[in-house]
């Protein structure tokens, strides 16, 4: 499997494409494992990314395990739960606590969030090149796998300010986001079957800045032109950010008639015009423009391992489909396909590692593939407004209720012993077929 490297500008055991939370957990768990790691990122750090900024437990447990320090000092926004607002109700739900995740969760801006995991990854040795966006793959004219990637230095704009670089390697990481350009190239398109949400959010200075519940609205009202209350398409959330602002946003299913039909940012104008005047939610508190970006769930691009070409994150559908949540998920696959990865490295012949890293496919399954089945049931649900209303009528007064489905969403049942709870969650994940 080792390609040929004198035409290369950099050569390594494996190429991450792609710098963010999953590419940048891939790299350092990699480089914690004695791998040489080259982390390529077409932007440079800090850099903006569309994101509501909420991490529940389950991505806080990543962080911990990664060996990232997060404390209240450093900006690191702890929260203790969700509240749910729908059908005229405000239900304040804690987050579990259990031996498997820690009681909190965190706020921290997408601004320099990335940016903290780089650093991690190039303190245990990967070698990260910012401004370097991957072009292609290089693939091995006999067997059509990759076998490393072209590049090219560029500007802030984006604009290519040098010659073509190829950097070669065995092993291609692809962490290069919902679209994915590096899968493209290699023939791996997005699966239709799968639910794909979009996302606006924008920051608001406000005096909610330090809230210590994550708010999730299930239902967006407005009022039309003659007065009358109209109910808008979508969900949405307000975190506090604790540095003077809120974070605020919606999202959209395509589930739902109204994807791809509808402007969010109409929307979401429409529906903050309804909060209270003293939350200062307006367009003079608006602190940079409404902003989108897509949501890949369900595992929407597979194989996760083929030619040489890994899948980790969103460039995998990775976003649990229940909430939309992305990191948790992102840094989980990079932690997971790392650890394949090594045991991969470790063979002494190219056929026991490529035999290895085909398993990387089913220990993705393992780990998620019938919870993400589930989430697609629940994603197809409430794509039909009657159903979410009911939902909100008949299961928000249910707080035992409502603490179930908090476990369920969030992905948060204890995996070995708990209670009847934790073990009905994960009872269904596994009679649900592999995603």
């Amino acid at each position: 499997m080792t390609p040929l490297t004198s035409t290369a500008t950099e050569s390594a055991d494996v190429i991450v494409v792609g710098a963010g939370p999953a590419g940048s957990a891939t790299a350092a768990y990699l480089a914690m494992g004695g791998l040489d790691v080259l982390l390529l990122e077409k932007t440079t750090f800090p850099r903006e990314k569309v994101c509501g900024d909420g991490l529940t437990p389950r991505a806080v447990r990543e962080l911990i395990t990664l060996g990232i320090p997060t404390p209240e000092e450093e900006g690191w926004i702890r929260n203790h739960g969700l509240r749910i607002i729908g059908g005229g109700m405000r239900l304040a739900l804690p987050w579990p606590d259990l031996a498997s995740f820690p009681p909190y969760g965190l706020v921290r801006t997408r601004q320099d969030f990335d940016d903290i995991l780089a650093r991690h990854a190039v303190k245990h040795g990967a070698r990260l090149h910012e401004a370097t966006n991957v072009t292609g793959p290089i693939r091995d004219e006999r067997t059509g796998a990759i076998v490393g990637v072209t590049a090219k230095r560029v500007d802030e704009n984006g604009r290519s300010t040098g010659p073509e670089l190829r950097y070669a390697a065995p092993l291609v990481v692809a962490a290069d986001g919902n679209s994915s350009r590096l899968s493209l190239a290699m023939g791996r398109e997005k699966r239709e079957d799968r639910p794909m949400g979009v996302a606006v959010r924008t920051y608001y200075t406000s005096p909610r800045h330090d809230d210590d519940y994550l708010e999730s609205w299930l239902e967006l009202w407005s009022t039309d032109d003659s007065g009358r209350r109209v109910l808008l398409p979508g969900y949405g959330w307000i975190f506090g950010v604790g540095d003077g602002t809120s974070n605020v946003g919606l999202g959209i299913l395509n589930t739902s008639k109204a994807f791809g039909r509808t402007d969010y940012k109409d929307v979401m104008r429409r529906w903050v015009a309804t909060m209270p005047e003293e939350w200062t939610y307006t367009d003079e508190t608006m602190v940079g423009p409404i902003r989108g970006a897509a949501l890949p769930m369900g595992f929407n691009r597979q194989p996760h391992y083929a030619d040489g070409l890994l899948l980790v994150g969103d460039a995998g559908g990775m976003v649990n489909p229940f909430n939309g949540e992305g990191i948790a998920y992102a840094m989980e696959s990079g932690r997971l396909a790392a650890d394949v990865v090594a045991q991969a490295f470790a063979r002494s012949d190219d056929a026991g590692r490529e035999r290895v890293l085909l398993s990387y496919p089913q220990v993705m399954g393992d780990a998620l593939g019938g919870y993400y089945t589930l989430g697609r049931w629940f994603a197809k649900a409430i794509g039909n407004p009657e159903v979410m209303r009911l939902a909100t009528k008949y299961g928000l007064p249910r707080r035992t209720m409502m603490r179930f489905l908090l476990k369920v969403m969030a992905n948060l049942a204890e995996p070995h012993g708990g209670d009847a709870s934790d073990r009905l969650v994960h009872a269904m994940a596994r009679m649900a077929p592999d995603a």
